[in-house]
């Protein structure tokens, strides 16, 4: 690794991890308001609840943590866990579901602040085992951005406020993008030859784009929606996005960027009610 690329590594892990941290910031916020009862409430996610979203972010930045610190004890969890199946998460879910709110709370700030400096104080070259592919530590902190998003916004959504969008949507549009081709291979489709165009509106006035100019399969729109759409946390009809071209009609019905077994998505309609800004 040359000095420049060195650097470079260094100042993305940074910023993803600065990106982390802040999102980790507005989940606990929220969190921290809640009476406990409402850690009962069911979300938007068949089956789960407010805590079962929490602990599940808890439970794996553990898991992230122990990769990082001892990857063999790592493969053996990752083994016991998949001795479940395709169902794990839930297993994992079910295991915490007596725990008191505030112990789920204190779980995910202690956890979350070890993973933060296992991160910066490891070598960004680094790559550790994961649930799939071995990722490096950008990769790996953004894909703990996504799940914090979007299991935040599972909360959000259960307890009817709207986060504004941020910056922070960048990587996780970008991961979005990039786990294209994993997406049909997790619904065992052949991935794509044909590129696909995504142009999206973010904060600020900001413009992100990605793939060839001139591709006929284009989506594009508004980043919130794109990232809604690609965590599965809404129905590709329950946003605004405009997706043309057979190829980008098929992904965006299937995307996924987190790791796992293909999801199910959202039901169509489950949004459609505008909720009220917080």
């Amino acid at each position: 690794m040359t000095a420049v690329s060195a650097v470079a590594k260094i100042a993305v892990l940074r910023s993803v991890v600065a990106d982390l941290r802040a999102e980790t910031t507005e989940i606990v916020s929220v969190l921290s308001g809640l009476r406990p009862s409402r850690w009962d409430a069911s979300t938007p996610a068949d089956g789960w609840t407010i805590r079962d979203q929490v602990t599940h972010l808890a439970f794996f930045d553990d898991a992230t943590l122990l990769a990082l610190a001892d990857p063999a004890s790592f493969e053996m969890q990752l083994e016991e866990l998949l001795a479940f199946g395709d169902g794990f998460p839930d297993e994992v879910a079910d295991r915490y579901r007596a725990l008191p709110a505030q112990t789920c709370l204190d779980w995910l700030i202690r956890s979350r602040d070890r993973l933060l400096t296992g991160y910066l104080g490891t070598d960004p070259s680094h790559r550790i085992p994961w649930y799939g592919p071995d990722m490096g530590l950008a990769s790996s902190a953004t894909g703990r951005l996504m799940e914090t998003w979007a299991h935040g916004q599972d909360i959000v959504d259960t307890v009817g406020l709207v986060r504004p969008a941020t910056h922070r949507l960048r990587g996780i549009a970008d991961l979005g993008v990039r786990t294209l081709g994993f997406s049909f291979q997790l619904n065992r489709r052949p991935p794509p030859a044909a590129p696909v165009r995504v142009e999206l509106n973010g904060p600020d006035n900001d413009r992100w784009q990605w793939g060839p100019d001139d591709a006929a399969n284009r989506v594009t729109g508004d980043a919130l929606d794109f990232c809604l759409a690609v965590t599965q946390r809404r129905h590709l009809s329950d946003t605004n996005l405009s997706v043309v071209g057979p190829v980008a009609t098929e992904w965006m019905s299937i995307a996924q960027a987190y790791a796992g077994a293909a999801g199910p998505g959202r039901p169509a309609g489950q949004f459609a009610v505008e909720r009220s800004v917080r």
